[in-house]
């Protein structure tokens, strides 16, 4: 497929769409008030967990892939409600880290009618996995985002 902008590597272009992106963004929570998160990856791998001193840590993490790593952890137990609402709390992160970046925004805008591919060969959910067998609903999320800014 000619138009489509494949976006994973640091090195290549497009990375900015990567939720490893260092593009931070606030966002309010009603018990905690206004909170910085470095990357979508830190906002995602805090959310999962309901003890919050481990929140905080994963929210601290000194890299994204440091956030990743703790969010893997079972060390302490996830939301019930994980897999139903893991959707929701990408869409809320990926939403605030573009509203909040209007170059990101722009950049995002930019793209057209492309289709947006998160080229991870590991990940068949969020990516497209190796030899794009995955679901992309990274891809999915940002480009239901962009239709949603060239609406307004």
């Amino acid at each position: 497929m000619s138009n489509e902008i494949r976006f994973y590597s640091r090195s290549k272009k497009y990375f900015e769409f990567s939720n490893f992106s260092n593009n931070g963004f606030t966002i309010h929570n009603e018990f905690t008030g206004n909170l910085f998160y470095p990357t979508v990856e830190h906002y995602f791998q805090s959310l999962k967990f309901l003890d919050h001193s481990y929140s905080e840590k994963v929210r601290t993490a000194s890299t994204p892939g440091e956030a990743k790593r703790l969010g893997k952890s079972r060390q302490y137990p996830i939301r019930n409600d994980w897999d139903d609402t893991r959707l929701y709390v990408m869409m809320t992160a990926v939403e605030a880290k573009f509203s909040q970046n209007p170059e990101l925004e722009k950049m995002l805008v930019d793209t057209g009618d492309a289709v947006l591919i998160e080229d991870s060969p590991y990940d068949y959910f969020w990516g497209a996995g190796k030899n794009n067998t995955g679901q992309n609903m990274l891809g999915k999320l940002l480009m239901n985002y962009r239709d949603k800014l060239n609406r307004l």
